[in-house]
């Protein structure tokens, strides 16, 4: 079975008094229901990264970015050895431009956050690992091993630089 590839995108906003904020997801559905998550979902066949970057972000908040808004900033390689149906390769992206106001949708409560508050202990383990240094314009080469639980990390290996 060949590991399914997926987007998650991370809009960034500066808020009138000047803090630097991050678009997240209240998870609504499927895996992860519940958590607060980056916006972002599989790659369909024949479509690039960015194309699929650009496409969940308009199906899951309504917000439309060109793919040439969107910045690569990596790849985070997520195994759950007791649930293989949880295993993800995910190309990261962060967007500074985009149309519209997010909005909710069936799939996710879009939530602004301050890069220097961010829920850790409402999401999936590995964001504190890396996540924030991908919003301070560093990038991520990392892998994350899940315990039986699927919740908890077993194994972190995480490559970044600025």
């Amino acid at each position: 079975m060949t590991t399914p590839h997926v987007t998650e995108c991370f809009l960034l906003r500066t808020a009138p008094d000047g803090t630097r904020e991050v678009m997240l997801g209240r998870k609504k559905t499927g895996v992860g229901a519940g958590k607060i998550v980056g916006i972002g979902g599989k790659i369909e066949p024949g479509e690039t990264p960015s194309a699929a970057a650009a496409r969940e972000l308009r199906e899951e908040t309504r917000v439309v970015v060109d793919e040439a808004d969107l910045e690569f900033r990596g790849i985070a390689d997520f195994r759950f050895p007791n649930k293989a149906a949880y295993t993800m390769i995910a190309h990261v992206f962060v967007a500074q431009r985009w149309l519209g106001e997010p909005s909710e949708t069936d799939e996710i409560a879009p939530v602004w956050y301050p890069i220097n508050q961010l829920p850790f202990d409402l999401m999936w383990a590995d964001a504190r690992h890396w996540l924030s240094g991908v919003l301070e314009g560093g990038r991520i080469n990392g892998v994350f091993v899940f315990n039986d639980d699927n919740a908890t990390l077993k194994e972190c290996k995480v490559q970044s630089a600025k």
